[in-house]
């Protein structure tokens, strides 16, 4: 930790000697660490040198949410390398529990957020979801993007991994028909979050939301409310709010699994177990609702 305490020193203003590292448990990704120095603390994780391209892509997406003004997102203080690996540094903010009143007023930004539009789906960048890879090549048609760059790869990660042919044939199924899913939906491509569950949003001490740990692009912004209704964590004052400020399609529900699909995917290629069931139970879903 001595080298990454020298790696931060100049942008915390401090000495080296002084820098204090606390580990903080709780992620799966990487490790994390608060940084105490004398003018200002840091969140910082860390990881493997190949670890970089993940890091910067991140504090990428953190600078888009920014620029957007819609909500409070941490500060990128540094992002680079030590001899010991790959780092990001962000401001360190005290968090809490979201209370009623940040879910509603995260409602509220959410919607703002995604009034900021983009030319076309996708980003400048890939970057990833979890720790895959995550296609972000822009294209003007949403099926498109969402077929070949979200489902696609997590489908073929699933057949590497073994998933049993019947998950896959009728995931390919899918795939042929999903247009069928858009006949009246034209969705803008407006800056998602991208990775919007539970863990990622949470108080600063002046009881305002922030959110943290994004995989952004632009894309269907029912997209990132569907992932809110896969984990949890967010009560009808959030719904409420939302809905308030930019009602969303009558029939976004018909789609929420085709979009959790793909998270529920990832899940699988990240971790195993029950995630392939889920995922097929979906897929079954999605396919009964068109006749298949």
């Amino acid at each position: 930790m001595s080298r990454l305490a020298q790696s931060l020193a100049g942008v915390l203003g401090a000495l080296a000697e002084s820098i204090r590292v606390q580990v903080i448990t709780g992620g799966c990704i990487s490790a994390a660490f608060r940084v105490h120095a004398a003018q200002r603390d840091a969140f910082v994780k860390t990881g493997a040198a190949d670890a970089l391209p993940m890091f910067k892509a991140e504090a990428a997406g953190l600078a888009e949410l920014r620029h957007s003004e819609a909500v409070r997102v941490p500060e990128v203080l540094a992002v680079g390398t030590h001899d010991d690996g790959a780092f990001l540094a962000l401001e360190w903010i005290d968090l809490a529990p979201g209370t009623s009143a940040a879910e509603h007023e995260l409602g509220e930004r959410l919607a703002t957020l995604h009034r900021t539009t983009g030319a076309q789906f996708g980003w400048r960048r890939d970057n990833t979801i979890g720790s895959t890879r995550q296609q972000n090549a822009p294209l003007a048609d949403w099926v498109e993007f969402w077929r070949v760059r979200r489902l696609c790869p997590q489908l073929d990660l699933a057949a590497e991994r073994g998933a049993d042919g019947r998950v896959l044939e009728r995931g390919r199924r899918l795939l042929e028909l999903m247009p069928a899913y858009f006949t009246s939906h034209r969705p803008v491509p407006s800056l998602l979050h991208g990775d919007l569950w539970g863990g990622n949003w949470a108080m600063d001490a002046a009881h305002h939301p922030v959110l943290f740990d994004p995989a952004v692009y632009y894309g269907d912004r029912e997209v990132d409310l569907a992932m809110t209704r896969l984990f949890g964590g967010f009560g009808t004052a959030f719904h409420s709010a939302y809905q308030a400020s930019w009602p969303l399609d009558a029939a976004a529900g018909y789609r929420r699994d085709l979009y959790n699909l793909y998270h529920v995917l990832n899940h699988y290629n990240l971790f195993g177990g029950g995630y392939l069931s889920q995922a097929r139970a979906m897929i079954e879903r999605l396919l009964a609702e068109l006749g298949h």
